[in-house]
């Protein structure tokens, strides 16, 4: 069989690929854009990829594949309905960046919660030598114990967090986006209510529909005074002008891992925010670590054996 993996860049030169040359003929592209899809499947069995689009019209001119892999849990790159209809599988992996996920969330918010961008510059500029204390008081942060954390969605990821936030000694409150999600271990708060209660809001929902500008200009304003708000589940679920303009005029704190679009846009607002102590943002990093594409790759390789072994 013929494989391509078409955007092996963004997996990291740190993987293993030899096993999937057990299958077959191998071919790997660091990247792939739209305009060169069709060419580079036309003629392989078996598509590996993350972020590449794959359309009905590239599947019907692709006579021979058989089989999508697609490198993450989502699968909204690919066009589902006519992959069915044309008889090509198509496989995702479920479940391997949870840890990541949930150990960067709490990167994020410990990070913003004891403001250590401002500490580490009080240190590396020579601000603290002059200050002539062994200590510096002038930004406090507070502990997570006794604090309100608030959930939007309570899936997999979400209740781990949830569970992570518990033994730090946090008060669990959660808003289910499908309003399908609401008996629990925990307290379920409409989103108004959560936002207004929490000290701290993670995002860990899907893109749809429901979630596509959930956070914006209409409930901001909810937020308390120092409440930090992260969002470790897609770009758009926040709206980013208002968020900006939210940090410009008060003091919240925001951290980002996802964005729209990404690469983040060189004119997107929150990066020209008067106080960037505001705002973490990350390049889409939290589900990369080490273990967790090691589990990715082995997941595609079992949907690749599945397969075959069916045939």
């Amino acid at each position: 069989m013929k494989i391509a993996l078409l955007d092996a860049q963004t997996l990291g030169d740190d993987l293993d690929l030899k096993p999937l040359l057990e299958f077959g003929e191998l071919t790997v592209y660091p990247t792939t854009n739209g305009e060169e899809t069709l060419e580079r499947i036309k003629n392989v069995d078996i598509v590996i990829t993350n972020k590449v689009v794959i359309t009905k019209e590239m599947m019907d001119a692709s006579k021979h594949l058989k089989l999508i892999c697609i490198a993450a849990t989502g699968m909204n790159n690919v066009d589902l309905d006519s992959a069915k209809a044309l008889n090509i599988e198509v496989k995702n992996v479920a479940g391997y960046s949870t840890q990541s996920v949930v150990q960067h969330t709490f990167a994020m918010a410990l990070y913003l919660v004891e403001k250590l961008e401002y500490y580490n510059h009080v240190v590396k500029s020579g601000a603290w030598s002059d200050s002539g204390l062994f200590t510096d008081v002038s930004h406090p942060f507070y502990e997570i114990r006794g604090k309100k954390w608030g959930i939007i969605g309570l899936g997999t990821i979400g209740k781990e967090v949830a569970k992570v936030a518990t033994a730090f000694g946090a008060n669990i409150e959660y808003y289910s986006t499908s309003k399908k999600n609401l008996i629990n271990d925990y307290h379920h708060s409409d989103l108004e209510t959560l936002l207004s209660d929490c000290d701290i809001v993670s995002i860990h929902c899907p893109l749809n529909d429901m979630t596509n500008n959930l956070i914006d200009k209409s409930n901001l304003g909810l937020l308390k005074e120092g409440a930090i708000l992260l969002n470790l589940g897609r770009g758009g679920i926040i709206n980013e002008a208002d968020l900006a303009d939210e940090l410009n005029n008060r003091v919240i704190y925001a951290g980002l891992d996802v964005l729209s679009p990404e690469p983040i846009a060189l004119d997107n607002a929150l990066l020209s925010i008067k106080n960037p102590n505001q705002l973490l943002i990350t390049p889409h990093i939290a589900w990369t670590s080490i273990e967790a594409r090691k589990k990715l790759l082995e997941g595609i390789l079992e949907n690749i054996l599945n397969f075959v072994n069916r045939k």
